[in-house]
């Protein structure tokens, strides 16, 4: 398996608040086992690309279903991990 570290950035278009939809999916990639550190601006996610990626698809599908929202996403398998 290939590790992968992503930086993301969640925005959550129609909602007040960023603090609970970004919290709901950092959530989500902890519960498939992702290690996240959640910053300022954005979140380094890190794990094996396929756990990475598939948690990567529900939480966005998770936030959109709550909200309009952009999720961008930088993937690099050469990072430092």
């Amino acid at each position: 398996m290939m590790k992968v570290e992503a930086e993301v950035s969640l925005y959550p278009l129609t909602e007040e608040s960023l603090e609970h939809p970004v919290m709901d999916f950092s959530d989500v990639l902890k519960s498939h086992g992702c290690e996240v550190e959640i910053g300022p601006m954005s979140s380094i996610v890190k794990g094996e690309s396929p756990q990475v990626f598939e948690a990567l698809r529900l939480g966005y599908e998770q936030a959109a279903q709550k909200s309009g929202c952009v999720l961008i996403i930088k993937a690099c398998n050469v990072c430092p991990l």
